[in-house]
């Protein structure tokens, strides 16, 4: 199945790209760019063409694409080269997007940290326009926790986590409970470093891609990942503050404008935290190996959150 998925996204990437008989071209074979349970890439030259996960909301992606194309955010998403989906393979939604340089892997000085913070900004300023869908925040927590306890089934290194997870508030856990004053903002719903591309590549602007998660909520939770990756030591605090600083600069509204950034931070980063855990024991389980050093990090964070809240928790109660 995913051999065909990727065939025919190669083929649809392939014409797309081309204004005359592709026969004619000499282009080199389309290239897979990811193929996850989540979704499926491949580009030919200027063209990528994405399959989206099955049981995808259809009317939901629509609706993004839709965000996507609005002028307003010209300059902070990538727009798509169709408005609407194209045919589904194999029941999975498909999109088609100009293709972007991404970050390098293997420049990390080079990272666009500021220039994240800045587009971040502006997408949170934006006022929705179009009914969308709540960002998806505590739901791919709650996802990524029910998927280690299923690889894990009562293993004692699912404990630290299932602790932290635990003894967040219900809001994190459910975008329904949500505080109604930080649920209307639009998100990007899942921030990291591979969700920006250069386009016009490769000297052009940073623009966010990936509107999968993108939606209505609380936009502390599009700050959260590097704000847990510097409270578990894995982002340099220069990096954090620059990052930060980037984002109070461009009037973010996630956090207050000066002071300490925590009150607004904690609860997203923390729950983060415990996605970030839970699919590293997910994933090291089933390639049948230990966490590496990296994820190792951020479950030993899950165990320090937990002891912490038990701290707390008792201080409060004498």
């Amino acid at each position: 199945m995913t051999t065909a998925v990727v065939r025919a996204l190669g083929a649809l990437a392939h014409r797309a790209a081309h204004t005359g008989p592709p026969a004619d071209c000499v282009c080199p074979p389309p290239a897979v760019l990811a193929d996850r349970a989540d979704g499926t890439v491949v580009r030919s030259g200027p063209v990528v063409a994405k399959a989206h996960a099955p049981g995808t909301d259809a009317p939901g992606l629509l609706t993004r694409l839709t965000l996507a194309n609005d002028p307003r955010l010209t300059g902070i998403l990538l727009a798509p080269l169709w408005p609407r989906p194209a045919t589904p393979l194999h029941g999975r939604p498909v999109t088609l997007w100009p293709h972007g340089r991404p970050v390098d892997p293997d420049d990390p000085d080079a990272a666009p940290w500021e220039e994240a913070a800045v587009l971040l900004a502006g997408l949170h300023r934006t006022p929705p326009t179009v009914p969308l869908p709540p960002m998806r925040g505590p739901a791919k927590a709650a996802l990524a926790v029910a998927r280690m306890r299923a690889a894990r089934p009562g293993e004692p290194a699912t404990v630290p986590v299932l602790e932290a997870w635990r003894r967040l508030p219900a809001w994190a856990r459910d975008e329904a409970a949500a505080p109604p004053h930080r649920a209307g903002f639009l998100c990007h719903g899942d921030l990291h470093l591979g969700q920006l591309v250069r386009h016009p590549a490769p000297h052009g602007p940073w623009l966010l891609i990936d509107i999968d998660d993108t939606g209505l909520g609380d936009p502390a939770w599009d700050l959260a990942r590097p704000a847990a990756w510097y409270a578990a030591g894995l982002l340099p605090p220069d990096v954090w503050l620059r990052f930060l600083d980037a984002y109070r600069a461009a009037g973010g509204p996630a956090v207050r404008a000066a002071g300490d950034p925590w009150p607004e931070l904690d609860v997203p980063a923390r729950a983060l935290t415990v996605q970030t855990a839970a699919l590293a024991l997910a994933k090291s389980a089933s390639e049948g190996r230990s966490p590496d050093e990296v994820e190792q990090t951020m479950i030993d964070a899950c165990a320090r959150i937990a002891s912490l809240q038990t701290e707390l928790t008792a201080d409060h109660s004498s």
